[in-house]
């Protein structure tokens, strides 16, 4: 073996020439991989988190009635089913020991009905903030006004609805009691602001294929943008679940049904209805010595039990694992719990879960992977090309080495080991190289307001990443790609014969 590096490390420094092209090749095309594999590294990690850590979770539990998967971006008048008997649900999420945290919501779309007639659109989520803002690690930033409380009622309306709200229907919405700041206009609103329309409250009505949806005048309590990923989630805007049920015509928390006693049910019966409008119905009572301020009594409102807020309807459960890299078998034991417990509900991936946005940001991955993939495969042409013209080149002195003794698999151990070594400097360097310009990148805070590129960012800045994984990963491509650049070249070599260097001379 030592002999055999010894020779090779000769034939470097005699080759010279093409030594350095084929070491150029490797550092090239390592670097290349090397920061491809950080940009793929940091996008998978960027969806994982500003996607699942930050809006959807892990899995998303869903109606066993609703047919599609696709539950965040549905098309244009699919309702999402309601989740029916949320308890049964909720007692089975609960019971699971891979279920971290999950999140009950409403998710619908909504009309904005304007005085002037038109109308327009918005997404909504109904939620209890507080504990969605818990959830979500945060991710709602305010602009103007206030945040939601677990028991306020209002909507937070996304700075991107607003904009939308004023180019669509000539309003601006700003949040009640905070003062117009030019600084928060678009230009358009700007130019027109001695004529500006300012409303502190939205009229939303819900749609629906049932068309059983009420509408419901609403006060703008804030306005808000999402930390990440702003540009894809910017048309959801929040709002309490109450008024989310009330507005898709759900069942809320108040709609508690009340047991009449059986000496009130008569006044119900069909033939007493004509006696309630009776000359008996209105008695005189003697108070005695009391007097009634009238006035104070009108002003007095009942009192009534508190109820749990999910005796309610939601449509929607945002769940997270505690471990987030087995959500397909989380999903599926999910799924046979429910079975198992007559639950009306499946989970499915957040992939799934968000259509369309998964379906695009799968693509750039896949096309980041392919672009390394190719200079991958076009190393390995260019140095299999250059690796047997070498060897053609050197017919005399391999055919003078066989006829003095050397076997063939001296000479493939030889013409490996001089590609090992050019490939261990060279392709070393590139990986260092690569290493370097990912950590540089990164540093760089690059950001872009392009959808495409944010996904391929994995979020709103460019932050590229390796971690030991990814080392070990360029390694690994490294050495396949030497392996693979010198079967041919070995082969070529391997067919010199003592003859062919005879001819050769």
């Amino acid at each position: 073996m030592g002999l055999i590096i010894k020779i090779a490390w000769r034939n470097i420094q005699r080759h010279r020439g093409k030594s350095l092209v084929v070491g150029i090749i490797l550092f090239l095309g390592a670097m290349v991989m090397t920061i491809g594999n950080g940009v793929v590294s940091a996008m998978e990690k960027g969806l994982k988190e500003n996607i699942m850590n930050r809006f959807t979770g892990q899995i998303v539990v869903m109606s066993s009635r609703q047919e599609q998967d696709n539950v965040i971006f549905t098309p244009l008048g699919k309702d999402v089913e309601v989740i029916a008997g949320f308890d049964k649900v909720k007692k089975v999420l609960s019971s699971q020991d891979c279920i971290a945290k999950f999140l009950p919501v409403g998710k619908g779309l909504t009309l904005i009905l304007n005085d002037n007639g038109d109308v327009g659109y918005a997404l909504v989520l109904g939620v209890r903030f507080e504990d969605y803002q818990k959830m979500f690690k945060n991710n709602i930033q305010l602009v103007e006004g206030k945040l939601l409380g677990n028991e306020d009622r209002g909507i937070l309306v996304s700075s991107g609805s607003r904009k939308r709200v004023y180019d669509e229907q000539d309003f601006w919405l700003q949040p009640e009691g905070v003062p117009l700041d030019e600084k928060t206009l678009t230009p358009e609103a700007l130019a027109n602001k001695g004529r500006l329309d300012v409303r502190n409250s939205i009229v939303m009505m819900g749609t629906s294929q049932e068309n059983t949806t009420m509408d419901i005048r609403m006060n703008v309590t804030g306005i808000i943008r999402y930390s990440y990923l702003n540009e894809f989630w910017k048309n959801f805007n929040l709002m309490d679940i109450e008024s989310f049920r009330e507005v898709f015509n759900y069942v809320t928390a108040n709609d508690v049904v009340t047991e009449v006693p059986k000496d009130k049910q008569k006044l119900l019966d069909r033939d007493n209805f004509d006696s309630l409008f009776g000359d008996s119905v209105v008695e005189k009572v003697d108070t005695g010595t009391k007097n009634y301020d009238v006035s104070k009594l009108m002003g007095r409102r009942v009192v009534r039990k508190k109820v749990s807020v999910d005796s309610g309807a939601y449509n929607l459960i945002f769940v997270k694992l505690k471990d987030p890299g087995a959500i397909n078998s989380s999903a599926e034991m999910l799924n046979r719990a429910f079975a198992a417990a007559g639950a009306e509900a499946r989970a499915v991936p957040w992939k799934k879960a968000i259509g369309q946005l998964g379906d695009i940001a799968m693509i750039m991955r896949g096309a980041t992977i392919g672009f390394v993939m190719l200079i991958f495969f076009v190393a390995i042409i260019i140095i299999m090309n250059t690796l047997s013209m070498a060897a053609l080149e050197r017919v005399s002195e391999i055919g003078m080495m066989r006829a003095v003794g050397a076997q063939k698999s001296f000479i493939a151990g030889m013409f490996l080991a001089e590609t090992a070594i050019i490939s261990f400097v060279s392709g070393g360097a590139g990986i260092i190289a690569g290493a370097v310009t990912v950590a540089v990148l990164n540093s760089l805070g690059i950001t872009s307001e392009n959808h495409i590129l944010q996904l391929l960012f994995g979020g709103d800045v460019f932050r590229p990443a390796l971690d030991g994984m990814d080392i070990v990963i360029g390694v690994v491509e490294l050495a396949l790609v030497t392996v693979l650049a010198t079967l041919y070249p070995l082969k070529v070599a391997r067919r010199i014969t003592p003859l062919d260097a005879i001819m050769r001379d």
